[in-house]
């Protein structure tokens, strides 16, 4: 589907270690009265990696002022046996880890876990993230909502071709797993490279959108959006001169943050769209159920 707007979402949910951190934060410091005035107690089930990134002085001593406290769990115990906790915070996978989460819910309703594995399977099919974008039907004062136009390929990358053009969609187009479990992206310049991608994917027409995306963070009620630096736009020119398929591990990895760069207003956090992202971002948390979330917005044909 292919939007006349300004506004166009390119939704997945990609966790860098920096926006988990990020999220991690917006966690602790947008609890509401009724949580501050007790000890809010977080049980925490992360990978070494990961726990090493997150917790750091800053979170936790924040953490500590606000009157919350982050426990570990251990994994070789029965969950049920550890806490009592108010939150369950996790960030593992594996249909084990699910089960064991789904009996804790069972049994402890009144604990929030972030986030249910039901919730987080919703958002792992990249076709089905865009479609649920799309269902709200968005639109505002401050421009239309839509989403790039997709096509889902199982299997078979000689007949990506055919299928491509079958379905009307514009070179460049980005390539991503069908599969959210990673942040791995490519870019494709022209139709006979199509062939060189490992199905099962999702192609998406590239849209330009001045080289910055917006990282918009739901927790809870609190929405707070971020700018940063994104895949560049790619002109008639670009195409005509480049050829084949490049790859990203991340899009994090082509630039920095944007938060501090000089944006021209287009392209900038405005007012107007800091708010019709806090009206959007609620209505796409209500759809999608998740206590917390990472969505990716741009602006189609902004210009820095």
């Amino acid at each position: 589907m292919r939007m006349g707007g300004k506004n166009v979402v390119g939704y997945e949910r990609e966790v860098e270690e920096e926006e988990e951190e990020r999220e991690m934060e917006m966690v602790v410091a947008h609890g509401s009265p009724q949580q501050q005035m007790k000890l809010v107690v977080v049980g925490y089930a992360l990978t070494s990696k990961k726990t090493k990134s997150f917790l750091q002085p800053k979170l936790v001593g924040l953490a500590r002022n606000k009157g919350i406290l982050f426990v570990a769990i251990d994994q070789s115990r029965p969950l049920s046996d550890q806490g009592p906790f108010d939150i369950v915070l996790h960030k593992l996978s594996g249909s084990k880890w699910s089960c064991i989460l789904e009996d804790y819910r069972k049994t402890h309703p009144h604990v929030a876990v972030l986030d249910p594995p039901d919730a987080i399977q919703q958002v792992y099919n990249r076709q089905y993230m865009l479609e649920d974008v799309a269902d709200l039907n968005l639109s505002d004062s401050y421009g239309k909502v839509g989403v790039p136009r997709q096509l889902v390929i199982e299997k078979d990358p000689s007949s990506i071709s055919d299928a491509v053009d079958k379905a009307g969609l514009s070179l460049p187009l980005v390539a991503k797993p069908l599969v959210a479990k990673s942040h791995e992206l490519s870019l494709a310049y022209d139709m006979a490279s199509l062939q060189k991608l490992e199905p099962p994917l999702v192609l998406q027409e590239f849209i330009n959108h001045g080289g910055v995306l917006f990282k918009v963070f739901i927790v809870g009620e609190a929405v707070k959006v971020v700018r940063r630096f994104s895949l560049p736009d790619v002109s008639k020119r670009d195409l005509s001169n480049n050829a084949g398929v490049f790859h990203f591990p991340r899009v994090s990895c082509v630039a920095a943050s944007a938060e501090e760069a000089d944006l021209d207003p287009s392209v900038g956090g405005s007012q107007a769209l800091q708010l019709g992202y806090n009206s959007r971002a609620r209505d796409q948390r209500l759809l999608l159920r998740d206590r917390y979330q990472l969505l990716s917005w741009v602006r189609k044909n902004a210009r820095i």
